[in-house]
């Protein structure tokens, strides 16, 4: 088989992320099966809802698996297949060892962090939430030991001002391309892949909650890195004046301001930390909706504001 013939495909992935990849390999390779997570309950609606990986596949007419396991069943309908490769990217559930060597390619997953760094369920959030300056993708293959495989590829950027979702977006766009050029080299016989250094390995396990709250007893630096790391299902909050609310956007500022106190002034909000001081710039008020923090400025009255972790 050459690099430039056309592939047999099984795709595992359920999340945003993993869209691109999808779109990437049915444009260049024949995707006999997506496998999927089950539709759920997303967004602010409520409403059960297709994870977006079962989404695109209905749009491009590709055949749609969904289940919460990958059991014995599964495993068998995709050997059934005969795929060349099975092509994973945050599919959200552990592969069992006998899906690895279905395909004569193997199993070859897009993992969002420059392994060995950020094995785990949330490398991307952890990524920024740490104020690491560049993040990245590998091209792994899938062994027993959660995302301790070989990898044949890396790509990275830069995170400067990005919001994690912008972050994940941008990666998830270089992780399909990287994927496919993979995918190329692998056929060729000129993929090289790269044992991880097990002394360099870390773990970036799921952000909590109460992870991202603000905090004035912590450095503006950390705070501003709660906002930037920020994501619905675990939003950087806040109280001030009593009342809950939620940063959008915040940058870190060269004003200074008593810890726990609040600052406005000609229609900017500056909190004060252990070091430093942060400035709101969007926030999202509970209960209300999401505002340029000018506008919600005009709200705060007194002179003695303070705010608090919530």
């Amino acid at each position: 088989m050459s690099a430039t013939e056309r592939l047999r495909v099984v795709f595992m992935g359920t999340p945003d992320f993993a869209v691109p990849s999808l779109r990437a390999l049915s444009e260049r390779h024949d995707v006999a099966l997506v496998v999927t997570r089950p539709d759920a309950v997303r967004g602010r609606g409520k409403r059960l809802q297709p994870s977006p990986v079962k989404a695109a596949a209905m749009e491009a007419g590709l055949p749609v698996l969904e289940t919460r396991r990958v059991d014995e069943g599964v495993v068998s309908r995709i050997a059934d297949l005969a795929p060349d490769v099975i092509c994973v990217a945050a599919y959200g559930a552990i592969l069992p060892d006998e899906l690895l060597s279905v395909a004569p390619m193997g199993c070859v997953n897009v993992h969002a962090s420059l392994l060995p760094k950020g094995r785990g369920a949330a490398p991307i959030q952890r990524a920024v939430l740490e104020g690491d300056e560049r993040v990245g993708v590998s091209i792994m293959r899938i062994v027993h030991e959660l995302d301790a495989g070989p990898y044949c590829a890396q790509a990275s950027m830069e995170v400067g001002e990005r919001t994690c979702l912008e972050v994940m977006e941008s990666l998830a766009a270089l992780g399909a391309t990287l994927l496919c050029e993979s995918l190329d080299r692998m056929l060729s016989g000129q993929a090289c892949w790269t044992e991880q250094d097990e002394s360099r390995v870390t773990y970036a396990a799921k952000v909590e909650k109460a992870e991202m709250f603000l905090d004035p007893n912590d450095t503006a630096s950390l705070n501003r890195h709660r906002v930037q790391a920020s994501l619905d299902a675990a939003p950087s909050r806040l109280r001030v004046a009593g009342r809950g609310v939620r940063a959008m956007d915040a940058r870190v500022a060269g004003v200074d301001v008593a810890p726990s106190s609040v600052l406005v002034q000609k229609g900017h909000v500056y909190l004060g930390c252990a070091q430093g001081a942060l400035e709101l710039t969007r926030v999202k008020p509970d209960g209300k909706r999401e505002m340029m923090a000018s506008a919600w400025a005009s709200g705060l009255r007194g002179d003695s504001l303070t705010w608090e972790r919530i």
